[in-house]
């Protein structure tokens, strides 16, 4: 038996539990984040000034080109202009937004406190099946390399097991309306760090 099975029910049970109809674990959030901007393409972005500070360098590394403004939010914001949400601070039921691509965060900090992991949410079916190639290295989930005919080169993002077994062990004591999560401290402003020092549109 393939143990990449029990990744999949973990997907579809995130899928019924947000309401997303596609589902693509990864082994991080800013790995997430990466995937979505390299598939859209992002180019010119703009998000708060305060957030995780691996947020914009997901956007960087695939590509894109990140501003900071001061923006208020609550445990999720959008990539402006494009229809990306990082999610990793809200855990709801029904939470995903139609035509949206959303990060969800699976930190030791967060509503389900895996330790390390991520997950894709979409409802595009390309997208989806281009995502779950991209974080196998290219490859056909179920499907020895020997057998595959590879189209692209991917990444090792992928989700374990193991990971994937204890998420759906802290899902069942999941609420359906869980409050957002409040960063304490505060996330530090980007901008005061060398890298993106020159990035405010504020």
């Amino acid at each position: 038996m393939n143990p990449y099975v029990v990744v999949k029910e973990f997907e579809k049970k995130l899928s019924e539990y947000t309401g997303a109809p596609y589902v693509v674990c990864v082994d991080s959030c800013t790995n997430a984040m990466f995937l979505i901007c390299k598939r859209l393409g992002v180019e010119k972005t703009i998000l708060p000034k305060q957030t995780y500070l691996s947020i914009p360098m997901s956007i960087i590394h695939a590509g894109g080109e990140v501003k900071f403004e001061d923006r208020e939010w609550s445990g999720m914001y959008q990539i402006k202009p494009y229809p990306i949400w990082d999610a990793a601070k809200r855990m709801r039921k029904d939470m995903y937004v139609e035509g949206s691509y959303m990060t969800l965060s699976f930190h030791v900090k967060k509503h389900l406190p895996i330790g390390k992991g991520g997950a894709i949410l979409c409802d595009n079916k390309e997208d989806y099946e281009w995502f779950r190639k991209a974080r196998y290295e290219g490859r056909t989930d179920g499907l020895s390399y020997h057998d595959d005919d590879i189209e692209f080169c991917g990444w090792n993002m992928y989700m374990t097991p193991t990971q994937a077994i204890w998420g759906m062990q802290l899902m069942a004591n999941l609420k359906d309306n869980n409050p957002d999560l409040i960063e304490d401290p505060t996330y530090r402003d980007l901008t005061t760090f060398k890298v993106f020092e020159n990035d405010s549109i504020t």
